[in-house]
């Protein structure tokens, strides 16, 4: 049995435990897993597998010992999904971890495949948590950390306008803070952040989101075009207009009060609340219903359901733009 390292802090541990949704703090984890490994042995065999490429049996056959002893990593994605059979697999593996191999689960959290994340844990493995951020304050805090991780400094009214202009996506979030720490010298501040980022979030994704659940279909769209050809990813858009119709329906659902008790209560901040009840004038139930099918429909299209992406952008925008005057 291989003697156990520090599950702490030791990349190299025999398990890594990566446990959470969001997509670049797995990632993350992963990388920082395979560069400690080829740090140790440049010749280690990396073999990332999803759920359903790993199937009884798999896992003993990547794990048998070979004639060079050689370093390797085995990485499996969605470990909640995988079959009945291969968990027992896994969990006899992790009775008996391989010398020079380490295994990497990720795993989403919640109810499904609990028993192999349980069992994981009980095995001393080294976690990871890669929560997905879903407030603002988180995706704040996200943005000093990156700052802190790279040694520069940031005033919070630049990481505030960073995360204004940009948005929910931590890739993007962390690839602006990577190009600022690149180029500007000293501390960063909001003026900084504004020269770079400024026609960013005047051509963003939620600035399409915010025209469109106005009722603005003429500037949506030009938003939209603008967006597009300053390389903004249409999942993004098909994700701000998601958002932009939940807002809506969350808080005409929700009961009068001040800005402060309503941010608590629906998880925005209190700005966004004044922003929304200005956007909701014209919106129904119905109007609601009808633009989440279309942000729905659009979304499916982006990601591979239908064959002009650009174009389920558009009529996703104009039935947005529709919904948002149904009550006028």
């Amino acid at each position: 049995m291989a003697t156990r390292r520090n599950s702490t802090d030791d990349p190299l541990a025999p398990l890594t435990l990566a446990v959470g949704q969001e997509d670049l703090l797995l990632d993350r984890a992963v990388q920082q897993v395979v560069a400690a490994a080829r740090v140790s042995d440049p010749d280690t065999d990396v073999r990332d597998l999803t759920s359903d490429q790993l199937q009884p049996g798999t896992l003993a056959e990547l794990t048998s010992p070979s004639l060079f002893a050689e370093r390797k990593v085995v990485i499996v994605r969605n470990a909640q999904d995988l079959s009945a059979d291969t968990i027992k697999d896994v969990k006899a593996y992790l009775g008996d971890p391989v010398e020079e191999i380490t295994l990497v689960l990720l795993h989403a959290g919640g109810a499904k495949g609990k028993g192999l994340l349980d069992a994981a844990r009980k095995a001393g493995a080294r976690e990871v948590a890669c929560p997905k951020t879903t407030k603002p304050a988180e995706r704040l805090s996200f943005v000093r950390s990156e700052f802190r991780a790279l040694g520069r400094s940031a005033t919070p009214e630049a990481c505030q306008a960073l995360v204004d202009s940009i948005g929910s996506d931590l890739r993007e979030l962390a690839s602006a803070v990577s190009q600022l720490v690149a180029d500007v010298e000293g501390t960063i501040d909001e003026a900084v952040v504004a020269r770079y980022y400024t026609g960013r979030a005047e051509a963003s994704s939620f600035t399409v989101a915010d025209r469109a659940v106005e009722g603005r279909a003429a500037e949506a769209l030009e938003a939209l075009r603008w967006s597009l050809s300053t390389g903004v990813a249409p999942v993004l858009i098909t994700s701000a207009l998601a958002q932009g119709v939940r807002a809506i329906g969350k808080l005409s659902s929700a009961r009068g009060g001040r800005p402060a008790d309503l941010a608590r209560e629906l998880g925005m901040p209190p700005w966004k609340i004044d922003r929304v009840r200005q956007q909701m004038r014209g919106w129904t139930p119905d109007g609601v219903a009808v633009a989440l099918r279309a942000v729905a429909e659009a979304d499916a299209g982006v990601k591979g359901g239908g064959d002009d992406p650009e174009y389920a952008l558009e009529k996703a925008v104009v039935a947005v733009a529709r919904a948002a005057r149904s009550g006028r």
